[in-house]
């Protein structure tokens, strides 16, 4: 089945496998992290959300895609995406330690991976399994608000500690690492991927869906993290736990509600040619 998937299926499975090395060695020997105690804290929670859900997923995900599945397709998708903005972190960001080649692995199969898959993607053949029903402005109009609003605050910053001297949220290098990655990958993604959703661009369903699972997935990352501050003593509860929670919330739910709109593929019904090229046979 799907043949000419069968590498990035092959990439997918083994970077579950990393993941799972990865994160459980990260737990178990936390003092290999080398970076101060509130960045410390972070990878804490980084590799509790891939342990305990960003494995699973992916895992769940690459069973129901080799069923031709179409939400499946997309949460796969979505995983790899999660996977290259969350390796990004750890690779750019983490102080030079013992995990630094997984996290090269990582970064780099978890590219080649979605690159494989997108090559292969008969994007027509997706954006038809979602009905007319499917609430395309909603869902496209938020995560477009969430992605432009996003790059309009890290630009905010940016723009007033250049020109004015203005401290910026954080220390100036972590700042750029993490303004960098969400105006890059997060807020180009949510708003192109909203942009095009809203138009019903083929494209918009699947970008759309990449950028929601990514989305959601962080900010359960960033409000995992707020807890462990808290608990740490590296800020006075609640922290920042409302908002990164309330934000998760609302953004897995509609990511959540664009898959629910995907229609069963024809494929893996009657055995016809399925959202990737290839066929079913």
């Amino acid at each position: 089945m799907q043949t000419k998937l069968k590498v990035p299926y092959i990439l997918s499975a083994l970077i579950a496998a990393l993941m799972v090395v990865q994160s459980a060695l990260g737990l178990l020997f936390q003092d290999a992290y080398r970076d101060v105690e509130w960045i410390r804290a972070t990878w804490l929670g980084n590799d509790w959300v891939t342990l305990v859900l960003g494995v699973p997923l992916m895992l769940a995900a690459l069973v129901l895609a080799r069923q031709s599945s179409t939400r499946g397709l997309l949460l796969w998708l979505g995983m790899l995406g999660y996977s290259i903005y969350n390796y990004a972190y750890y690779l750019f960001g983490a102080a030079l330690n013992a995990f630094f080649p997984l996290y090269v692995v990582l970064m780099v199969l978890s590219v080649a991976a979605l690159i494989l898959a997108l090559s292969h993607l008969d994007v027509p053949e997706v954006a038809a399994q979602f009905g007319l029903r499917t609430p395309v402005r909603l869902i496209g109009g938020y995560f477009a608000f969430v992605g432009v609003g996003l790059a309009f605050a890290w630009l905010a910053q940016w723009a007033a500690f250049a020109f004015a001297g203005k401290p910026t949220s954080i220390e100036p290098e972590a700042f750029k690492l993490i303004a960098a990655l969400d105006l890059t990958l997060m807020a180009t993604g949510l708003a192109t991927g909203g942009i095009l959703l809203w138009r019903r661009n083929g494209w918009g369903y699947v970008i759309a869906a990449i950028a929601g699972i990514q989305g959601a997935l962080y900010l359960l990352v960033l409000a995992v993290n707020s807890a462990v501050a808290v608990r740490r003593g590296l800020a006075e509860a609640p922290g920042q736990l409302p908002v990164w929670g309330t934000l998760f919330v609302v953004m897995a739910a509609a990511a959540s509600l664009l898959l629910a709109y995907a229609r069963l593929s024809e494929s893996a019904t009657v055995g016809a040619p399925g959202p990737l090229h290839g066929g079913a046979g």
